[in-house]
């Protein structure tokens, strides 16, 4: 069919407001907004104000209340036990008002924090549910962070209350989080009243019950079938934060809040993904970011569909045909991971032999997101799977898709490597340095006009000033993505890399993304990533990394100069690219970003500190191992490394 796309989007131009106001509709209001909009509210204004409704009635209350309450909300799957579990909506429902009524027990209430340290278990969204119940502000932290990352967010959130587990599951390996909670809470100068800690087979913690160490299931089972009444909440009140690692070492609290979250989900879910009530939605990440936060929680519940709740990894659980079982297990309709998930599975298995054991005739859709799919993936995903294979661009600050090609208003033509087009809400400019916008097709700063629609975060927690500076001031009367890219002649967004990833080599500023397309082409590699070294004629000069696939036996040498003979010829002598280095793994954060900054430093030999979010330390020695050979670095880690957390 023709997409509907181009009459929707005009229809949010010609009138912000009656589209969001015909939006909102979707959901299930106590009173209903004073204002779809006021200019003059918050930092740039804000969405559904004088509004009251309560998110957790309407991913659970509501659909019962309609009669659906035997349909499943959640499917646990967890490949690192072999267990499965399904829960209707009632029965989440019953779950959470126990959840929330332990919780009021133990004095949590209205506006109150309580911090979600989990793996990713079925207790752990649904004590992000039962927060929203009694207008609870929850805070997920990556189940296994650092604790004194974990102490950080304790500080800043002043949480009343902790939720956790006594471990989490890694391929070979069981990680004890007690001891990280013990450690952050000593840490922290804000200490939580209670901990409520979710015993697992796996491995059994010792309470503390004088410390306020509490066990999950207890108090719960001894409060099922203790009713408890949603509280109303302003729409504009706080539903949850979500930190981001700040520059400065004090955490980025993003805010999230309740009306304009469920309005923008709740319109994304049947419009961009294209998905009904009652089908499976799975989206393979962590409720510690923020694609679990919208589309493993909220967004599927708000349009009554039945979600996945993962616990695995694409590869080594037990094998890179994982996600083709689940799919198959489960009939999932539409699939939603992020690009690193299938460059490790094409890794593995680069003919994709592991498909043809699996039923997968019920999928609709791929959807990626998370960081730059780069064409080669995209492609390799579309002849395996043989269905849509969409690009989009979202962020944390977000919460929502910025841009994608919208299924269910009906597709467009592909362009590999483009997310496609500007989702309603988001008009969105390519700047250049001084703030003036650059013709069509030139790599500049992409930029957001004001206001950000609904969804979007209104402001840092407890930090206006804070957000002003870092989102607000580059560019007056915008949003800064701190994205480079560029937009086409047909109105196409291209993501090219992070505005920090583009280097100045000899004058001309070159994308590190660009670059990766490129490498990502030769055959024998399986992923890569370019960095901007320092050079004392030129400026920066690239510095390519590559990941072979595993069924690879060449010599390297001869594989790496093909790479760079490959680059020079598609992007030309200007991008001086004669540094190709092959390492078994490439850095990265447990949600597949490449950590090119911390790269990009050790071959400088700056100081540095081990991110907190790092899947697998042991990545970077290999990538200082590899620089110190080619005569980069300045002795490595131990020399420059600033302090590990």
């Amino acid at each position: 069919m023709q997409s509907q796309y181009f009459d929707v989007y005009s229809s949010w131009e010609n009138n912000p407001e009656a589209f969001w106001k015909s939006a909102s509709e979707a959901i299930d209001w106590f009173k209903e907004p004073d204002a779809v909009f006021d200019a003059n509210a918050g930092v740039y204004g804000r969405w559904f104000v004088g509004g009251e409704t309560n998110t957790c009635y309407n991913c659970l209350d509501r659909h019962v209340a309609a009669g659906n309450g035997d349909r499943l909300a959640f499917i646990h799957d967890s490949a690192m036990t072999g267990a499965q579990r399904s829960f209707t909506y009632s029965e989440v429902l019953a779950e959470v008002k126990a959840i929330a009524t332990v919780m009021r027990d133990l004095g949590v209430g209205y506006g109150d924090r309580v911090v979600i340290y989990m793996p990713m278990v079925p207790e752990a969204i649904f004590s992000m549910l039962a927060c929203a119940r009694i207008g609870a502000v929850h805070s997920v932290v990556f189940g296994g962070f650092a604790a004194q990352e974990l102490a950080a967010r304790l500080n800043d959130s002043q949480a009343k209350l902790v939720i956790s587990a006594s471990c989490g599951l890694e391929p070979g390996r069981v990680v004890a989080y007690k001891p990280l909670l013990d450690k952050a809470i000593d840490l922290a100068t804000v200490k939580p009243e209670h901990c409520l800690i979710v015993q697992r087979p796996e491995l059994i913690a010792q309470l503390r019950p004088e410390k306020g160490e509490l066990d999950f299931a207890d108090l719960v089972g001894n409060a099922l079938g203790r009713d408890i009444e949603c509280v109303a909440v302003k729409a504009t009140d706080p539903l949850y934060i979500l930190y981001t690692s700040g520059t400065t070492g004090q955490p980025k609290g993003v805010v999230r809040d309740n009306g304009g979250y469920m309005v923008a989900l709740a319109w994304s879910m049947p419009n961009i993904f294209g998905i009904k009530p009652g089908e499976v939605f799975w989206t393979a990440s962590d409720i510690g970011w923020v694609v679990g936060h919208s589309y493993i929680v909220y967004a599927p519940l708000l349009a009554g569909t039945t979600s996945v709740i993962f616990e695995g990894k694409p590869v080594g659980t037990p094998d890179a045909g994982t996600f083709w079982r689940v799919i198959a297990d489960h009939d999932v309709k539409i699939f939603f991971t992020a690009p690193t998930a299938f460059r490790a599975i094409r890794r593995e298995d680069p003919d994709g032999e592991l498909l043809g054991r699996y039923d997968l005739t019920g999928l609709r859709a791929l959807f990626l997101a998370g960081e730059r799919a780069d064409p080669e993936t995209l492609k390799w995903a579309e002849q395996k799977l043989k269905v849509p294979v969409i690009d989009h661009w979202w962020q944390t600050e977000t919460g929502w898709p910025i841009a994608a090609n919208p299924m269910g208003l009906g597709l467009m033509p592909f362009k590999h490597g483009s997310p496609t087009r500007p989702m309603p809400g988001y008009a969105i400019d390519v700047l250049d340095d001084a703030g003036l916008p650059v013709p069509a097709g030139t790599l500049g700063n992409l930029a957001i006009r004001l206001p950000l629609p609904p969804g979007c975060l209104p402001t840092f927690w407890s930090a206006d000033e804070r957000f002003r500076e870092t989102c607000l001031s580059t560019f007056p009367g915008y949003y800064t993505t701190a994205d480079a890219g560029v937009i086409d002649e047909d109105g196409y967004v291209f993501v090219m890399a992070r505005t920090d990833d583009i280097i100045n080599c000899a004058g001309h500023r070159l994308s590190t993304g660009s670059m990766e397309e490129v490498c990502a082409k030769h055959p024998d590699v399986a992923e890569c990533a370019v960095i901007g070294i320092s050079d004392t004629v030129k400026g920066q000069i690239p510095c390519g990394f590559l990941v072979l696939k595993h069924n690879v036996s060449r010599e390297t040498e001869k594989i790496s100069s093909e790479v760079a003979e490959m680059v020079r010829s598609e992007i030309g002598p200007v991008a001086a690219f004669k540094t190709v280095m092959i390492v078994p793994k490439l850095p990265k954060t447990r949600s597949g970003k490449i950590l090119r900054g911390t790269m990009q430093k050790i071959a400088d030999g700056m100081p540095w500190t081990m991110p907190a979010t790092i899947e697998d330390p042991g990545a970077l020695d290999a990538v200082t191992a590899a620089l110190t050979a080619k005569g980069y670095g300045g002795g490595g880690p131990a020399a420059a490394r600033t302090g590990d957390t």
